[in-house]
């Protein structure tokens, strides 16, 4: 389950187990609380969708978790280690096991270096033969679709979009993670492109047997490639639950929102709302008791004395409000809500 300090049901059986975790960035103008105590679990096998508004903390939450940044509380355990003490030459052995793909997949590509050389640069790290390295280079890019030497010898900035996001999944691929954190892999590529790049990686979790948490925020692209939907905002977690039961049952206020913004297939069957107003609040100076109170239709005097706690309403679905949307209708069905692509 995920929650803020709430106790984990799936407990040693999750892959990926994160607690408390709370990630801030000192500023001149004060303390920005990027991620404020989330807990989540993951299991082998799962994918995760983590979707939010931009400044939510999603992915700073994954890049956290890679050690990537710095963790300012909080413990992750990945498989049966706790690694948020993890010193620097552990964390790179570990890597070997946890890969990210990255949002841009030009800039997280070294321009200098051929796509062959890519793909295998973190076996060089590891000091692994040149010959062994050529050959899981072939094979890596085979996978992915960008076989022969086409491909093998080219530089990045010869590469589309989609191809450049190719070779970054080829990279990671490379090393044979167990765990592997998508970071808006498909948000800078157009959506026929999309469409392909995610049924790549469906295909290659179920080959390589990955666990994954992809972050987005387009719910129609969470809603296709993940089991379980954890849905953040400011910094906190207000829903987690299956993501069927999450998008044809929204519980949180700011759910039922992040739904009705997705384009309707049938502009005829209207819209939930009401609609949210204001500004999403400076992380600097978040809002006391519930953070989305500021924005949220439903809000009472309660939402801004007591934050909500994290609590099961249905079976495997957790939301973190006062005055949850229990029993009301979605709205529109899951598929309108959330088109699949793939």
């Amino acid at each position: 389950m995920a929650g803020s300090g709430s106790a984990h049901l799936r407990g040693d059986d999750a892959l990926l187990s994160v607690q408390d975790l709370v990630v801030e960035y000192p500023t001149d103008a004060g303390t920005v609380q990027a991620v404020s105590k989330i807990s989540f679990d993951v299991l082998p096998g799962e994918t995760l969708g983590i979707v939010g508004e931009s400044g939510c903390g999603k992915s700073t939450t994954g890049r956290a978790v890679l050690r990537l940044d710095r963790i300012t509380a909080g413990h992750i355990r990945f498989g049966a280690e706790w690694i948020e003490q993890a010193d620097g030459k552990r964390m790179r052995k570990l890597r070997r096991e946890m890969q990210m793909i990255f949002q841009d997949p030009v800039a997280s590509l070294n321009p200098r270096r051929s796509v062959k050389d890519i793909v295998v640069e973190g076996l060089a790290v590891t000091n692994v033969p040149k010959e062994e390295r050529a050959t899981t280079s072939a094979s890596v890019l085979e996978q992915v679709g960008l076989s022969g030497p086409r491909f093998a010898d080219v530089l990045p900035r010869q590469l589309s979009g989609g191809q450049a996001q190719r070779v970054a999944i080829a990279r990671a691929l490379a090393l044979n993670p167990r765990l592997l954190i998508c970071d808006e892999p498909v948000s800078a590529l157009d959506v026929s492109v999309q469409a392909q790049i995610l049924n790549l990686i469906e295909d290659l979790k179920s080959e390589f047997d990955l666990t994954v948490v992809f972050i987005a925020h387009d719910l129609g692209v969470v809603r296709t490639v993940s089991d379980n939907v954890m849905i953040m905002y400011l910094g906190k977690v207000c829903e987690f639950g299956d993501a069927i039961e999450v998008y044809g049952n929204p519980a949180h206020p700011y759910t039922r929102a992040l739904l009705d913004s997705v384009p309707l297939t049938d502009p005829e069957k209207g819209f939930a709302g009401p609609a949210l107003e204001g500004d999403v609040p400076s992380p600097l100076a978040p809002p006391s008791g519930c953070r989305f109170r500021t924005r949220c239709p439903r809000a009472q005097e309660r939402c801004a004395a007591q934050e909500p706690e994290m609590r099961e309403i249905a079976s495997g679905q957790f939301v973190a409000c006062h005055f949850p949307l229990v029993g009301e209708p979605a709205g529109t069905d899951v598929a309108d809500r959330a088109p699949v692509l793939v």
